[in-house]
């Protein structure tokens, strides 16, 4: 069985922060790039952050930039999303997704499987 398995995510006042993590199971998360999105009720999925299959570039949405991490333990199969200084407008349903290319790329056909999303909500 290949999925990607989430975990991390929650409920934190604005000016939180948390970490979201996700596992591959089934294969070998080291030979693709990795990227987040997410989705807010009524809203389009966007694009959030990706890295590359061996962590040397990312790239981040304008409205996460500065504040969104990501990284990568090849070792341990999993990407992490660190999220600081979070707001209001970062609620939302996060998902994480593997590329079947090694590139950091924003674009979600680009992607080939998906974690079942994790629920963040920023709110005081």
């Amino acid at each position: 069985q290949v999925r990607l398995v989430q975990s991390g995510g929650g409920s934190v006042q604005p000016g939180g922060s948390l970490t979201l993590s996700c596992e591959a199971d089934g294969f070998t998360l080291e030979y693709y790039a990795a990227g987040w999105f997410r989705q807010a009720p009524g809203k389009e999925r966007e694009f959030v952050a990706a890295i590359s299959w061996k962590g040397g570039d990312s790239i981040y949405g304008d409205s996460v930039k500065g504040r969104f991490t990501a990284s990568r333990d090849n070792a341990k199969n999993t990407v992490y999303l660190q999220m600081n200084s979070l707001k209001s407008e970062d609620t939302a349903v996060y998902f994480c997704a593997a590329s079947g290319g090694v590139r950091a790329t924003p674009t979600k056909s680009a992607y080939s499987y998906w974690g079942q999303g994790t629920q963040v909500t920023v709110s005081s």
